[in-house]
């Protein structure tokens, strides 16, 4: 499936995506201005319908208690997962680092592997929670959920490509997996920022810049994976320490095979299930952002 990729849209360069109309959008990201939608519909033209899964996702909570309450805990189950991996994955990557001041090769690669071994085994574990919560509910057996569902893939069936905007990724991903957006998508992606995350396969939380100091970089889950083999870093000059070179290379070095790509402003990678493009910039394992193809 095509798939454009878009860097931050502050100053936007969607409008210079040329794609046909019309245009099927999520706004979810941005949860209660989920409808403030103005300005995305004038650089798409005014050929837009926007599917309002937050507001669905709402009503969802609102008329059906039962699923409100499976949801509830559901999170609940997520959040101790998470704590327990987040717990492991800091001794994890301390001694990857302290390996690293003292020494080099395989005591270092042998961490790394350790730390992948984690994280494989914690997206798994949330993907299994995941899926088991989903057969429990049965969400296309119940009569809100299935309604939205049906409503959603009509729009989709009469756009020519859908956008996928930013904001908040776990409701992003949330809404995403409950309408079955994947299951009814045929048409090209636009997608940026938290948008360009949730249609990934793994979906990697960062931040260097905290007011707490650096944080780890942590597996979330998997998004539509309509995106694969690619960890994808929106803000990455502004979120990372791209100058602490050791650290990046372990930041690379973690998630490989999968590219790590940056998505700054004015950043535009277009995929067709053959991977990046010669000449997207990458994080490379050595640390150091270049171009695919370029001399290291």
């Amino acid at each position: 499936m095509r798939a454009i990729l878009l860097g931050p849209q502050r100053r936007p360069t969607l409008g210079s995506v040329r794609l046909p109309g019309p245009f099927a959008t999520v706004t979810a990201g941005w949860q209660e201005r989920e409808p403030d939608d103005g300005e995305l519909r004038a650089l798409l033209g005014g050929q837009v319908v926007n599917l309002e899964l937050y507001r669905r996702w709402l009503d969802v909570l609102e008329r059906d208690p039962e699923y409100e309450l499976a949801e509830r805990g559901l999170q609940g189950v997520l959040g101790e997962l998470t704590e327990e991996y987040l717990l492991r994955l800091d001794y994890a990557l301390q001694a990857v680092y302290a390996l690293q001041r003292r020494t080099s090769g395989d005591s270092v690669a042998e961490a790394v592997a350790g730390v992948q071994s984690l994280d494989a085994a914690h997206l798994a574990r949330v993907n299994e929670v995941r899926g088991e919560f989903f057969d429990r509910v049965r969400p296309h057996d119940r009569p809100v959920i299935a309604s939205h569902r049906s409503a959603v893939t009509g729009l989709l069936g009469d756009a020519a490509a859908l956008v996928v905007a930013g904001g908040h990724v776990g409701v992003l991903t949330e809404v995403l997996h409950l309408f079955n957006v994947a299951a009814a998508l045929s048409s090209p992606v636009i997608a940026w920022s938290a948008g360009a995350m949730a249609l990934a396969d793994r979906i990697v939380l960062f931040g260097d810049r905290s007011a707490y100091g650096p944080g780890h970089p942590e597996v979330y889950g998997s998004g539509l994976s309509v995106v694969r083999g690619v960890v994808l870093l929106p803000h990455a000059k502004a979120r990372l320490l791209l100058d602490d070179v050791p650290r990046m290379a372990v930041f690379a070095q973690r998630f490989a095979p999968a590219r790590c790509l940056p998505l700054e402003a004015g950043t535009r990678v277009e995929l067709s299930g053959e991977g990046l493009p010669a000449g997207a910039r990458v994080l490379g394992e050595d640390g150091h952002v270049t171009a695919l193809g370029e001399a290291a």
